[in-house]
């Protein structure tokens, strides 16, 4: 059935203004044309909504009742088109994206509030995985794309890179390797560590890096989170990507870059290959873009 949304508009001017004159003067039309609008209309459904004499303008009572019915569809029908127009526009939408635990600690937040203030409207959800749990969020299109370990990744996936993310020792104040300015991978042979654990993809990184090198892995973790909690109460130092330390917020810990070999991870921005990212994901995953470059 097609609405008829320009006879609808003439009949709602001709009820507020009380004539056709000055529902001309709303609709910026001539009065043929309001005239002709509300003719379509009450022929399209059969009625009467507007009685007209030489001297006045009313409202027959289909038309009474028909009134606030008439402007409800008007004011819903604007809503949904601003909406859309909006969403187009980037200016409304929800946004899904995944991402590795460390990249929310000190990478994602000023880009968020940047894309906050830009876009208020849009909501955000993050989904903080292990690496293999990126892939599969945005695979299974649970987010439209993810901040992920670099390396090894399915077909479908296409990737860009982001950063680079060094790993170090941090240890609490207190421990015997905390004043160093650094520290080689082989003088950490005698100490207790926290390492990641065998499902997060920095263990497997780092395992290929250290080769033949003999640590002592008390403790296994599976976020860097836990093992900065755990060196903050002084049960062990740790290895962990730098960004899993969020600034000034564990003055007791200290961070020591590990050097002979320097290891490092590659942060990327991965999607779906040849998928076309919502406009409020695709402005969010454009911010992150201009930030690597």
């Amino acid at each position: 059935m097609k609405i008829d949304t320009l006879g609808v508009q003439a009949f709602i001017a001709i009820a507020d203004h009380g004539g056709f004159q000055k529902a001309t003067e709303t609709l910026h039309v001539t009065q043929t044309a309001v005239t002709q609008r509300l003719r379509n209309l009450e022929n399209f459904l059969g009625v009467t909504l507007v009685e007209r004499t030489t001297r006045s303008v009313a409202l027959t009572r289909i038309g009474r009742d028909f009134l606030p019915q008439a402007r409800r569809l008007l004011a819903e029908l604007s809503t949904a088109l601003t909406e859309i127009r909006e969403t187009g526009r980037a200016q409304r939408g929800d946004v899904s994206i995944a991402c590795v635990p460390t990249a929310g600690v000190q990478y994602l937040p000023r880009i968020l509030q940047e894309y906050a203030a830009r876009y208020p409207q849009n909501r955000i959800k993050v989904l903080d995985h292990a690496s293999s749990g990126v892939a599969e969020a945005v695979l299974r299109r649970e987010a439209e794309f993810g901040i992920n370990i670099g390396g090894s990744l399915p077909p479908e996936l296409e990737s860009l890179p982001l950063l680079e993310d060094q790993f170090a020792l941090i240890c609490r104040d207190d421990h015997a390797l905390a004043r160093r300015r650094r520290v080689s991978w082989r003088q950490l042979e005698p100490y207790p560590l926290i390492f990641a654990g065998q499902l997060s993809g920095n263990r497997v990184l780092l395992d290929t890096a250290l080769g033949e090198l003999t640590l002592r892995f008390n403790y296994e973790v599976q976020r860097s989170s836990t093992a900065v909690g755990l060196v903050e109460e002084g049960v062990a130092a740790a290895v962990v990507p730098r960004l899993a330390m969020q600034k000034s917020a564990y003055p007791r810990i200290r961070v020591i870059p590990l050097v002979e070999p320097t290891v490092s991870r590659t942060l990327v921005l991965v999607a779906r290959r040849g998928a076309r990212l919502s406009p409020a994901a695709q402005a969010l995953y454009e911010m992150i873009r201009k930030r690597a470059a």
